[in-house]
């Protein structure tokens, strides 16, 4: 995130596009409920009608997988009526020309024959986000869930520049973290490609000063992505798998082949604080503590770095993260002799230059710190980018408009997105028995149309098919959805949607086209006929 959650509260205008934030993200959710309700204009770009849409001044109900055309459609109108920020343009950002000549064509009737939506609601959409004073962008999964979620990424940075809204308070571009630490996992190198910091392998600077820092020779070849490393076991590229606090046997794309590569490895390596899908197929399984059984630091959405304590011990031989890789160090003859969270943190502020300033007392006594925070002195960044891009100058680059890998025909006629609901968080609220009892099972969402054609019933179960796996699941009949569309979300083994979805990849991050795949849904007892 560029910006930061409080600044919701002054936003003028909010563009909310492929996320679906008070199921996935309820706290920001509630902001932006909030700041609409006090005067706050929202756009809301999605397929269904989440409940956002409740509380918007415009809806874009657009075709899934259609981002692209319809964020270029809002640019063209802001171009062609003159509402571009140009002094911006001209004296922070680069390859506008090239961008401009792209968007041309994305007239707003050819944006709304590609993506549905109607051209006088793009219009309109584009003229209140360039008007407003400050205006900011969320965006998560329904953006860079596809083959051409990099490209989405980009359109939604096009969206930015073209109107000067970043670098600026209440404004930006915010992608909205899925869990509550998967910005400080990033931020500590779990990626294939970069060290700590996001200073990056093949960097011999880098190398040099994380080899020095940890006494070894690091390799300069960039890991693989997780769609990768299920491939490689089947080349045999890959032996062994040591997987922690993930669940790819029920949230991985394609989940035949998933779990065949897991049942396929020479030895696999669980640690988690449930037995999941996942554990077991595993050869050892790890307990490791829950958040309030251990202290460290998680780093939120906004970059905020926040101190964790313990408030209970960790159940049985359960033990935190860091104690069970350091003792595994140790047995690999490691010199890991670490004591405490806090002087792990040492290091990673010694070796992270935007956490350089934050140390364990600082948080004690402040509470939580943005990065960048260069030095002990810094206040932390509430939002990037105020002066000047960390590359110099922003980047436009040309997006041309690109179907989906997959999409309906006359044997899968429906087409299949995936998502969230508030109940369940990702897979690991199915073990609270507190939480369970609200939504014990799936109900997809099926439009009335569809259900006619097919005289399926609210309640019904039936079974959905597509060119890789089948489920049975209950349905309920709903215009949350458009025609055409199924909803089904991914937290349920019983239904486990990712049976059906498939294996194109966007070609940049190797990410997977979670968000749409062609299916069919058939009446049980004619499917079994």
């Amino acid at each position: 995130m560029t910006n930061s959650i409080g600044e919701i509260d002054n936003a003028d205008v909010m563009f909310v596009i492929g996320a679906n934030p008070t199921a996935a993200h309820p706290v920001i959710g509630y902001r932006l409920k909030m700041a609409a309700k006090n005067g706050a204009t929202l756009i809301v770009a999605d397929p269904r009608q989440i409940e956002l849409v409740d509380y918007a001044d415009v809806f874009l109900r657009l075709r899934p997988g259609t981002n692209e055309a319809l964020l270029n459609g809002m640019i063209h109108v802001i171009l062609a009526e003159g509402l571009a920020d140009e002094k911006f343009i001209r004296e922070r950002t680069e390859g506008f020309p090239e961008m401009a000549a792209v968007v041309k064509k994305y007239t707003p009737a050819y944006a709304a024959e590609i993506t549905g939506v109607p051209a006088a609601d793009i219009r309109r959409a584009a003229r209140l986000f360039a008007g407003a004073e400050n205006a900011s962008i969320f965006y998560t999964l329904g953006i860079t869930n596809h083959t051409t979620g990099t490209d989405g990424v980009l359109s939604v940075a096009n969206l930015a520049l073209v109107t000067g809204h970043v670098g600026k308070p209440s404004s930006g571009v915010n992608p909205l973290r899925g869990q509550n630490n998967v910005q400080g996992a990033c931020d500590m190198g779990a990626l294939p490609n970069v060290f700590t910091g996001y200073q990056g392998v093949g960097e011999r600077g880098a190398r040099f000063k994380f080899g020095r820092a940890w006494g070894t020779r690091l390799n300069p070849r960039p890991g693989l992505t997780i769609t990768e490393v299920f491939d490689a076991i089947y080349t045999k590229e890959i032996k062994f798998l040591y997987i922690m606090g993930e669940n790819p046997a029920l949230t991985e794309a394609n989940l035949h082949h998933v779990r065949g590569a897991l049942e396929k490895v020479d030895f696999l390596v669980v640690q988690d604080i449930f037995f999941t899908e996942t554990a077991a197929y595993a050869d050892v399984v790890l307990p490791a503590a829950a958040f309030a059984e251990k202290e460290g630091t998680f780093t939120n959405t906004e970059r905020r770095v926040q101190m964790v304590r313990k408030a209970i011990n960790p159940p049985g031989e359960a033990k935190p993260d860091w104690v069970i890789l350091s003792a595994l160090a140790r047995e690999l003859r490691l010199k890991w002799n670490y004591a405490t969270p806090a002087e792990i943190f040492q290091e990673i502020a010694r070796l992270n230059p935007a956490y350089a300033g934050i140390s364990y007392q600082r948080l004690e006594k402040e509470g939580g710190l943005q990065w960048p925070c260069p030095d002990a002195k810094h206040p932390g960044t509430p939002y990037l980018h105020q002066d000047k891009f960390v590359r110099g100058k922003g980047l436009f680059t040309p997006v041309e408009y690109q179907p989906p890998a997959e999409e309906p025909d006359s044997d899968y006629s429906l087409l299949l997105t995936t998502g969230r609901i508030l109940f369940h968080y990702n897979t690991m609220t199915r073990y609270s028995g507190a939480i369970e009892p609200f939504k014990p099972e799936e109900v997809a969402q099926v439009n009335p149309a569809d259900a006619g054609h097919l005289g399926v019933v609210e309640g019904e179960t039936v079974k959905l098919s597509s060119r890789r796996g089948h489920i049975a699941v209950r349905i309920t009949i709903t215009d949350a959805v458009p025609p055409g569309v199924i909803y089904v979300t991914f937290h349920y083994r019983e239904s486990a949607v990712n049976l059906l979805t498939g294996s194109a990849l966007d070609p940049v991050t190797k990410t997977p086209e979670f968000k749409i795949c062609a299916v069919k849904m058939e009446k049980l007892a004619t499917a079994g006929a």
